[in-house]
């Protein structure tokens, strides 16, 4: 088995007032990706970071991106054909730990992926295009995705084996892998692994890795 890691890196700052990538915006004194970087690096036999096209040399592992998300997974994956397991997770969330990547990789026993994901706490209400609520939704059966996603990687390949629009609108990697027919199975993961969107995320990241160190 050959348990690669797929790192996105190729989101922009602007939400953080960033003049760069995301991945790029320093946190705790060090750039956001490398964090995920080496939580990956220390449970996968190796691991590729999709980066802004311009960007592939300036780290171990470094490929360009593609103009989406899901595009950037399938460029990285391509440059680690000898995966049978795939670690997909965004540079976004710096805050994952060695303990939930291995958990998404033994819940991968006889599905085709096994994704990270906390239930919905928050009462959640679907609306028109008016905003008007048109119905609240039974929060019990409810899950907000993270990453990591894992998957087997032939499950992986096929389900990004689809035309650009397609990629261009999907919101994760496991829909896709839904979409192609794949079994995919949640993993429940912390809260604290959340995504840094915006300076008070960055702020309050700072602060659980400073309890961490």
């Amino acid at each position: 088995m050959s348990v690669v890691g797929l790192i996105a890196a190729g989101g922009s700052g602007e939400r953080l007032g960033a003049d760069g990538p995301k991945a790029f915006v320093v946190l705790a004194g060090r750039p956001m990706v490398e964090w995920s970087y080496d939580v990956l690096a220390g449970v996968c036999d190796s691991v590729v970071v999709a980066v802004p096209a311009g960007q592939e040399g300036d780290g171990p592992g470094y490929v360009a991106g593609g103009p989406c998300r899901s595009d950037s997974v399938r460029r990285a994956l391509h440059a680690a054909p000898q995966a049978t397991v795939a670690v997909v997770h965004d540079a976004a969330r710096p805050l994952v730990t060695s303990e939930l990547v291995r958990s998404c990789i033994e819940g991968l026993e006889g599905v085709d992926g096994a994704v990270a994901a906390a239930p919905v706490s928050d009462t959640v209400k679907e609306t028109d295009g008016e905003r008007m609520v048109t119905r609240t939704l039974d929060r019990a059966s409810l899950w907000a995705v993270q990453t990591p996603q894992v998957f087997r990687a032939d499950a992986l390949r096929r389900a990004l084996d689809v035309d650009d629009a397609v990629l261009a609108a999907a919101t994760d990697d496991s829909s896709l892998v839904e979409a192609s027919g794949g079994a995919v199975r949640l993993v429940e993961a912390p809260r604290e692994n959340f995504k840094v969107t915006t300076a008070l995320d960055l702020r309050l990241a700072e602060a659980i890795l400073a309890d961490r160190c």
